[in-house]
């Protein structure tokens, strides 16, 4: 009886210390994984619009922002729109505090604390203050790509101004026609670029403070003078950007010879973009030999009434040098395209075959960089063979518009903000009608209630009968 007491017991402690050894274990395996959560913290977004998570774009510009980053949020703690606005903008702003840990936030509650909302010269609720480096910048729309927009301006190490030649007819960087640039000049405003227009007629010569000096389509012939300070800003080392069209250069065929440019005249044909149902006279741009401009660069580009960029060897000039100051210029191709492509002399090709006795095959450079040294600086130069690549009517096709910030950019000497631009989230708000809002009513109030009765009758009656 004793030996039985004994083993019942031994079995019972046993069973106990199995017990309490199988919950240390469980919990120094809780332990164990919370720990390796935070070291190595996994995220897996399956919204439609990624909105638990940043776009790779963002990533890359918190990585160009070495240093603290101080967000001030002036809102009410309740807001009758979105509820608890604190818990709203922290998870928010969390998501940009996964890849920069020194993001600080701070609320202040305009109405406790009017003072401050006066000297930030705060003007409305839900403002938010993005301060980096000294400088600031205000918002009033919280989402990714005002944000993240926000801190590519401020990523600028300089500012940066843009002027673009006037008074020919040319397209403006600030109009809103279709062939105008305005919308691309908006962007580079929104990037913290300042944009001037410039008229050669009046000034002295082209400004020394401006980055960037860029040219699109005259429509009338630049006179003399205005081509000669053109040439002159070049020769002093100026960074430019030059959009052509397939249309006469009125006057800049001196700049053309200087760059060494060979213009063949005629618009680009592309059969494979007629084959994926775009316009006849578009040129497709899916190919981007490596060049700081096109890193990671896989966007397909439109290029309306494309010219061919070719290359101009005089005879006793050495290949791509500057006859004038005797520099030579590095030669890169930025998009090449149409290599089933020819170039027609037709004023708008229509589905026209190859001529092989008066046509040019392709494959065809379509915007092309030139880049030298020139008195201890990095000289730039962009030249692009479609003006309307930038237009208002086509800039928002495909790349258009990354790739016309990243030639900004490069020519800039800003190449480490190179990357995709943030682009808005889709749309998945349902707008319905009163009628289908109806409709959905009564199915789901009536219909559906009488259908489900009908049916549990009828199953009842059988089951009866």
């Amino acid at each position: 009886m004793v030996k039985v007491t004994l083993m019942k017991r031994f079995l019972h402690y046993s069973l106990q210390l199995k017990n309490i050894a199988f919950s240390l274990l469980l919990l120094a395996g809780a332990i164990a994984l919370y720990l390796l959560a935070n070291l190595y913290p996994l995220h897996w977004d399956a919204t439609r619009n990624a909105s638990n998570s940043l776009t790779s774009s963002s990533i890359d510009i918190l990585k160009q922002l070495p240093g603290k980053l101080n967000i001030t949020m002036y809102a009410n703690s309740k807001d009758a729109e979105l509820g608890d606005i604190e818990l709203f903008v922290r998870d928010f702003i969390g998501l940009y505090q996964r890849y920069k840990t020194d993001i600080t936030l701070t609320f202040v509650d305009p109405v406790k604390d009017a003072e401050a909302m006066r000297k930030a010269q705060i003007r409305a609720n839900r403002e938010m203050i993005v301060e980096y480096a000294g400088r600031t910048e205000h918002l009033t729309l919280l989402n990714e790509q005002s944000l993240t927009s926000a801190l590519l301006r401020l990523a600028h190490t300089k500012n940066q101004k843009l002027m673009y030649v006037d008074g020919h007819g040319e397209r403006k960087l600030d109009g809103p026609a279709n062939h105008d640039l305005g919308d691309f000049g908006k962007k580079l405003r929104q990037n913290g670029f300042q944009i001037a227009s410039l008229n050669l007629a009046l000034a002295q010569d082209v400004p020394g403070n401006g980055s960037v000096l860029v040219i699109t389509q005259p429509q009338i012939r630049l006179l003399p003078g205005e081509v000669d300070k053109i040439l002159r800003y070049v020769d002093n080392g100026g960074n430019l950007l030059w959009l052509l069209d397939a249309e006469p250069l009125h006057g800049l065929e001196r700049l053309a010879a200087k760059l060494g440019i060979l213009l063949t005249p005629g618009i680009v044909t592309d059969p494979d973009a007629q084959k994926m149902n775009a316009p006849d006279y578009w040129t497709l741009g899916a190919s981007y030999p490596p060049h700081p401009i096109t890193a990671n660069f896989n966007l397909i580009t439109a290029f309306p009434y494309a010219r061919a960029l070719g290359r101009e060897d005089s005879s006793g000039q050495a290949d791509n040098e500057d006859s004038d100051t005797g520099k030579k210029w590095q030669r890169s191709t930025l998009v090449e395209a149409a290599s089933n492509g020819w170039v027609s002399r037709a004023s708008i090709p229509r589905k026209s075959r190859f001529d092989k006795n008066r046509d040019i095959p392709g494959p065809f450079s379509l915007a092309i960089a030139l880049e030298r040294s020139i008195e201890a600086h990095q000289q730039r130069i962009v030249v692009v063979g479609s003006g309307a690549f930038l237009a208002n009517a086509y800039v928002g096709n495909g790349g258009n518009l990354d790739l016309g910030i990243n030639m900004v950019n490069w020519l800039t000497h800003e190449e480490h903000l190179i990357t995709a631009q943030p682009r808005a989230t889709l749309d998945n708000t349902i707008t319905l009608s009163k009628n289908q809002l109806s409709v959905i009513s009564i199915g789901f109030v009536i219909v559906l209630p009488l259908l489900l009765a009908v049916t549990g009758a009828a199953l009842w009656w059988r089951r009866r009968s």
